[in-house]
């Protein structure tokens, strides 16, 4: 197993412990990440997780802006000679002449049971829909989304309190235990691919910058899960004066009610309306400012 070729592909935090357990247990013989992008207000250009860690361990990385049409990458990575590409989270679909590149195809780490939230955003779309459990596929990869024979499956609860960054911590720590599970099995050919059942699939899509908008029109569940889902990235704001106030958590508060978008107190924190429940601010941010609870940004202001 540890003079396995595998061609890494992978970009977020997620993809990290799965690298790590590749390093461990195969030859890492490259890496293809998404490229640097600019971050912040000073748009400084910053590094996938994945990039960083595979430079920590001097690997070799590529990162073309679009795979499919970057030919010096595509002979770069024929060379390798790979036996194995193995994928989690890239966040570009492979084309066909790269599937078809290693000995023993393409496998993805895939963090949803699929067919169930095929695409870009399955750890926001299980908080969003309220799912009670979720988990992780391994896959072959074909030249659909996600649509590959499943290798193997682990379901996962859903927390009542989960985020975005905490329900993704938890499932890269189990597709990392699942790689080197199935791994062997699968290189040995021991493993019976098992079709999707396409009836059953449902989709997620590349979740925008834009989208943390909190139309207080909605139900308070529906905002609720939103910004756990949406937690850390892209947050979820509300229009504050001539800016945005973000909202990091919020509970539900059952039986008080006010107009959607009226705002509140309560309890010395600050509340506000939604179709049906208010919520409760209990964490926000004032741009260019810390996080902070919602009782200090009460201390703070003078016109909630």
């Amino acid at each position: 197993m540890k003079n396995t070729k595998v061609v890494f592909m992978g970009t977020p935090l997620f993809s990290v412990s799965i690298i790590e357990a590749l390093i461990e247990i195969s030859t890492v013989v490259a890496v293809v990440t998404q490229p640097d992008k600019p971050v912040g207000r000073g748009k400084k250009m910053e590094a996938s997780p994945v990039k960083e860690k595979a430079l920590q361990d001097d690997i070799p990385v590529l990162e073309p802006k679009r795979l499919r049409k970057d030919a010096d990458i595509l002979e770069t990575l024929r060379n390798y000679c790979a036996d194995l590409f193995v994928v989690a989270a890239y966040g570009q679909i492979l084309p066909p002449n790269v599937l078809e590149m290693p000995k023993y195809g393409c496998i993805n780490v895939h963090a949803s049971l699929l067919p169930r939230w095929r695409g870009a955003s399955p750890i926001q779309g299980a908080i969003l829909a309220g799912d009670e459990k979720t988990g992780v596929t391994i896959m072959q990869m074909d030249e659909g989304m996600d649509t590959g024979a499943i290798l193997i499956q682990r379901d996962l609860p859903v927390l009542r309190e989960d985020t975005g960054e905490t329900l993704s911590n938890r499932l890269s720590e189990l597709g990392r235990d699942l790689l080197i599970e199935v791994l062997p099995a699968y290189l040995r050919g021991d493993l019976k691919p098992i079709p999707q059942d396409n009836t059953q699939a449902t989709y997620t899509s590349l979740i925008k910058k834009e989208d943390g908008f909190l139309d207080l029109n909605l139900n308070a569940v529906v905002l609720e899960r939103k910004v756990r889902a949406f937690n850390p990235w892209p947050g979820t704001y509300i229009p504050w004066k001539d800016s945005q106030l973000k909202i990091w958590k919020v509970e539900i508060l059952k039986d008080v009610y006010l107009a959607p978008g009226d705002r509140g107190i309560h309890a010395r924190y600050p509340i506000i309306g939604t179709k049906t429940d208010a919520l409760c601010l209990t964490q926000v941010q004032v741009p260019g400012k810390k996080v902070v609870s919602g009782k200090d940004f009460l201390n703070g202001v003078k016109d909630w």
